[in-house]
């Protein structure tokens, strides 16, 4: 996927903690990549997407983000945003009370919460977003989003 200097940004959000560091931020970038394979295949003149994965810190300090379309990854323990959006976004999947995926099912909102028990549960998680609901979400992101910012404001 091309990068320019201005495009429309989708975000990714993990805990600052050092275990979010650790376990979660490896499954953004998991996740990332499944992103921009969708995106690849459904882009079209409305323009792309530079996804980007950020700390809940900066994502919270920066009002600019949180215009954007964001999933977030890693519970409510180890993630500020998740716990943010804890009591605020719906419940759209929970398994056996081990993993969660929080969202707006209407997409009018293009937030995200995708965590579990531990992280093996937030893989899973991952997982069951990427299959049942990312394509849905990507095209609502494409039809929704806000325009093209510098990207390098934010490197």
């Amino acid at each position: 996927m091309a990068d320019s200097a201005a495009s429309r940004l989708l975000l990714i959000v993990t805990g600052s903690a050092l275990r979010a560091e650790e376990v979660d931020r490896p499954l953004a970038y998991y996740l990332r990549k499944q992103v921009e394979a969708q995106l690849e295949e459904i882009e079209d003149d409305r323009g792309t997407f530079a996804v980007r994965v950020v700390s809940d810190l900066r994502w919270l300090h920066d009002e600019t983000f949180q215009e954007l379309p964001t999933i977030s990854i890693g519970g409510p323990g180890v993630n500020l945003l998740a716990h943010r959006w804890l009591e605020d976004l719906p419940l759209s999947l929970a398994v056996e009370e081990q993993y969660f995926i929080q969202m707006d099912p209407d997409l009018t909102e293009l937030k995200v919460s995708i965590w579990g028990m531990d992280n093996p549960s937030t893989q899973v998680a991952v997982s069951a977003f990427v299959g049942r609901f990312l394509p849905r979400f990507l095209e609502r992101s494409l039809a929704d989003s806000p325009d093209a910012i510098d990207l390098d404001e934010f490197d």
